[in-house]
């Protein structure tokens, strides 16, 4: 079994041993570590994940890491660019380009009384569907803009009036990742495709926060952020869609792996050589899920103007509701890294570039682009700059708190009341509470100390703190 060795302070490596071709090395501080167990499965996913070919450096898992398909939730694997590295579906997930994007407002949180919040969370759902398998109220954009978004993402929908210019400018590849192409998707992906402006189940969701901390002010107001402001967090994916694109591959890089002498360590780690037709086509396809998504987000956001204005009678940009900035949480993209091209996986993983870093956005040349991990309901979200030391993780840091309880533990183990007495004040979107208990703030862990592991060895920095006012919530589990 694996076997964690502390390795400076907040990092455990696990040494490379048997097929490994390198290290892991996992980012922990002593009461996260108190919770993994030296048979937990996430730290078999790292060692399986060192295995592969063309791997490169170690294989990180961050503080929000539990176990998933193949590579672990809050797992970062790098490969080879050219030569031996391989493309993995599974070390990029289900959920293509799950993500968050994060909007500030002009309105004071304060000055909302629970009966407008509760418009303003009606008027949302009324737009934007939510839970497993509900479609868009968009559905003729989706038929009929389809082929232009899966090539253009977010600036496609800009092109047509859902959003601001400006608006691409504050998003992860301005919203567009180059390379896709819809023949290398299937049939039945495409037909999963009516989902736009949707948010789905599992941990998706709308949340109204506000700003309850700043921790860097200057940092803070570059980021157009400030105390007592009402925010808008927006969490959500790729959907079916991109869902499928993941099982299809997996599928087809299992059966390739042979014909390329490769020994799969587990099928959710099925992967082709980058430069094969099976990687390659993945790539393009993969890429049509990432600009579905940053497309769903900027639709949503559309909506979300939309529910605005309906309940203040105003011009949504009198109201703010600017995007702050969008990341990507599973996704694989090339990189420059340690002087190497490399195929960077990250699964439930944020990337987070150092101040002057020359792909930061103009507006965040300085301060690193704003790193969003949301928490759960009533947990706080985080806003986050990385430091030049995050080169250590290949520019990433967590996602999300990360669960601690499966969803089928948590609704054994998390009682309705206390479920009710857990999100305390937070507004919800339903009245059967029994539909979210794998997704109370008991599920996860403690956002403050994922955040803290690796604010704690300078690997971040922590901007601002949000609070949840009110959430929009879907059901079922993705």
């Amino acid at each position: 079994m694996p076997r964690l060795v502390p390795n400076g302070p907040n990092r455990y490596l696990l040494p490379r041993e048997g097929k490994m071709k390198t290290e892991a090395l996992l980012f922990l501080n002593s009461r996260l570590r108190s919770t993994v167990t030296d048979d937990a499965p996430e730290l078999q996913q790292l060692c399986d994940a060192a295995t592969l070919p063309g791997v490169y450096g170690p294989v990180i898992g961050l503080p929000d890491i539990h176990a998933g398909f193949g590579l672990p939730i809050g797992g970062v694997l790098a490969c080879l660019a050219d030569g031996e590295g391989v493309v993995s579906a599974g070390a990029v997930g289900m959920d293509i380009n799950c993500g968050v994007r994060l909007l500030s407002t002009c309105l004071p949180a304060e000055s909302f009384e629970k009966p407008v919040l509760r418009r303003l969370l009606e008027e949302l759902e009324t737009r934007i569907p939510s839970g497993i398998g509900r479609k868009s109220r968009h559905r003729r954009l989706c038929r009929e803009a389809l082929p232009q978004i899966l090539r253009g993402g977010a600036g496609e929908l800009v092109d047509l009036g859902y959003g601001r210019r400006e608006d691409l400018d504050c998003i992860e590849e301005n919203g567009c990742l180059p390379g896709a192409r819809s023949d290398a998707v299937s049939k039945k992906a495409l037909s999963r495709t009516e989902q736009l402006s949707t948010l789905g189940g599992g941990n998706h969701f709308l949340e109204l926060g506000v700003v309850k901390q700043v921790f860097d002010s200057e940092t803070a107001q570059a980021f157009g952020l400030e105390p007592g402001m009402l925010t808008v967090l927006i969490h959500t994916g790729s959907r079916g869609f991109g869902h499928q694109i993941c099982t299809d591959y997996t599928e087809i890089m299992a059966a390739a792996a042979p014909r390329y002498g490769i020994r799969l360590p587990a099928k959710g780690l099925a992967c082709a050589p980058i430069s094969s037709q099976e990687g390659q086509d993945y790539l393009a396809a993969m890429a049509c899920a990432v600009n579905f998504a940053f497309a769903n987000r900027q639709l949503i956001t559309h909506d979300v103007r939309d529910a605005f204005r309906a309940v203040f009678n105003r011009d949504d940009r009198e109201l703010g509701l600017s995007v702050v900035y969008d990341v990507a949480h599973n996704i694989a993209k090339f990189e420059e890294h340690f002087g190497s091209s490399l195929l960077i996986h990250r699964k439930g993983a944020t990337r987070a570039l150092p101040p002057g870093h020359k792909q930061n956005p103009a507006r965040y040349r300085m301060t690193g682009h704003p790193a969003i991990v949301p928490g759960s309901m009533n947990s706080a979200s985080y806003v986050l700059a990385g430091t030049a030391a995050v080169s250590e993780t290949f520019c990433s840091v967590n996602h999300g708190a990360g669960r601690q309880l499966s969803r089928s533990a948590a609704r054994k183990a998390i009682s309705q009341e206390q479920f009710l007495s857990s999100v305390g004040t937070v507004m919800l979107n339903t009245r059967d509470y029994k539909q979210l208990l794998d997704e109370a703030p008991g599920a996860y862990k403690d956002i403050d100390d994922v955040v803290e592991t690796l604010a704690e060895i300078k690997l971040t920095r922590k901007i601002a703190r949000l609070q949840p006012l009110a959430v929009v919530k879907g059901e079922g589990d993705e």
